[in-house]
């Protein structure tokens, strides 16, 4: 009989890897979703109605509501289209906060509820670091694994986004120390002095991040998280460093000169934090995002990207890329790193993941494993159902091929976004500001000011689309990969009606 890690070999390798081209082909939305709504549906006269704040009202009653913007029936919805607890039906191109990636209710994945192996995995959740199933490496090598980035022969998995990125620096720290520390091991004063959180069993090593960063809000991701001052007062922090990242002028065509002085200067005062920090808090590790999503979508160049990646190696930090609300797909690459043509064996040390994947974790090399066991562990290390889950999606989206499609779909969308902004003139700023050309569907602008950001997205509502902000004044687009050009459609029309109200 074959070994269970051969035959998952064999089946990945006849599979396109997450860095070649997929083939190119036309995807319809009708192919994994026949009967999603044609367009929206609004009847009440205000979004959020009635019937969604009485649910909020009920729920406030145990947890704080007041972030909610929508409650919903899940049930109903389908597809791009989600149907709120009035009976509205929008279309949906935030995705429950870039974390949906092929709608609501797709026929070929709920059909998991049939499978024996999901019910046993849902109904049987393990210790995994204790107790895994014993088909847990196959679950593994059939799925995440056949998603792992170039270069990546390990998977961690967590149970979050931001347990993802403080597990990375954990790992960082761990190697950090080990290569210092040699063939040698604890000695008695380290194994004394940490139970004590003193020096040098608790050593002052720092991870450096980026302003405007969003890393988590767990305590170590929330560190380095930069992006909005109430994610972080009154919470004690580790005093890490943060670089500054390049604020760029748009269009880009237009500002190459500036735009490049603006990265030389941003990599410059980064290297010399990584320079200065060897005689205070060493950086053991450095995070970036690809592109940085909460805090306003900000883009940089590839070369600014290998740039930071090469700077970190001289210096000896660890490079962690933070995919969570940027890896797969929505780009127009699996990963977004991808992007950036990183030469073979440059790769970055460890990439995050989870939203879109369902599941969540972190890929590495072998050699970032620590010596010691229960170093990286925990009750639940993941979830076995959501392995399955990510599983199904990640053959759905490499079958349709879903990342082209969003890629194609992007730059469709960026084309008639532009064109509508013109046409609205200077009341909004989003004819020099519209963000993620060549980046999939994954897009941004500025409007004027945050009241009139907030003013546009809630106008939208009532034009039946859902979408979300970020940054002080940006509207951001995360729609599912199963977008396509009826929804983009259905959007464009919302946008040039909605700009012409205002």
């Amino acid at each position: 009989m074959i070994s269970t890690r051969r035959a998952a070999m064999t089946l990945r390798s006849s599979l396109p890897r997450s860095v070649q081209p997929l083939a190119r082909r036309t995807f319809s939305t009708s192919e994994l979703i026949p009967d999603e709504p044609a367009r929206p549906s609004v009847h009440t006269s205000t979004v959020p109605g009635p019937a969604s704040h009485a649910a909020s009202a009920a729920i406030d009653l145990i947890q704080d509501s007041r972030t909610h913007q929508l409650v919903v029936d899940y049930e109903k919805s389908k597809g791009n289209y989600m149907v709120d607890a009035d009976g509205n039906v929008m279309l949906d191109v935030f995705a429950q906060i870039a974390s949906i990636a092929l709608g609501y209710n797709v026929p070929e994945m709920m059909s998991l509820s049939d499978d024996k192996e999901f019910m046993t995995a849902a109904l049987n959740r393990p210790a995994l670091g204790a107790f895994p199933p014993k088909n847990w490496a196959e679950i593994l090598e059939t799925g995440l694994m056949k998603a792992a980035p170039e270069g990546f022969d390990q998977c961690t998995t967590t149970l979050c986004g931001s347990s993802a990125n403080e597990n990375a620096f954990k790992l960082a720290f761990m190697a950090y120390k080990a290569r210092e520390r040699g063939d040698s091991t604890f000695t008695e004063e380290e194994m004394n002095s940490t139970m004590w959180n003193q020096s040098p069993g608790t050593p002052q090593l720092s991870v450096l991040s980026f302003t405007s960063a969003f890393h988590g809000r767990l305590f170590g991701s929330l560190s380095a998280t930069r992006s909005k001052a109430i994610h972080k007062v009154d919470i004690p922090a580790f005093d890490w460093p943060a670089a500054p990242f390049p604020q760029l002028k748009y269009p880009l065509s237009e500002n190459t000169e500036y735009n490049a002085a603006e990265e030389k200067r941003c990599l410059e005062e980064y290297e010399d934090i990584l320079v200065r920090g060897k005689t205070t808090s060493p950086v053991a590790a450095v995070i970036i995002e690809p592109i940085l999503a909460e805090g306003g979508d900000k883009h940089a160049s590839s070369s600014y990207f290998r740039s930071l990646r090469s700077l970190a190696k001289k210096h000896g930090a660890f490079f962690i890329v933070d995919e969570v609300q940027t890896g797969v797909g929505a780009t127009g690459k699996f990963w977004a790193h991808e992007h950036w043509d990183l030469p073979k064996g440059e790769e970055p040390d460890m990439v995050t993941f989870s939203k879109k994947m369902q599941a969540s974790g972190i890929y590495h090399k072998k050699s970032l494993r620590p010596r010691e066991s229960y170093r990286i562990y925990g009750t639940w290390m993941g979830d076995p159902m959501r392995a399955l889950q990510a599983r199904r999606l990640i053959s759905l989206i490499d079958s349709h091929s879903l990342v082209s499609h969003t890629a194609r779909t992007g730059t469709a969308l960026h084309s008639s976004l532009s064109s509508i902004f013109a046409e609205a003139g200077r009341g909004i700023d989003g004819a020099q500001n519209l963000r993620g050309e060549g980046k999939g569907t994954f897009l941004s602008w500025d409007m004027k000011d945050g009241p009139q950001r907030d003013a546009f997205v809630n106008a939208m509502k009532k034009q039946g689309v859902l979408m979300g902000g970020c940054g002080e004044r940006t509207v951001r687009l995360r729609p599912m990969l199963t977008f396509g050009e009826k929804q983009m459609g259905v959007l464009s029309e919302a946008v040039r009606e909605t700009l012409k109200g205002m």
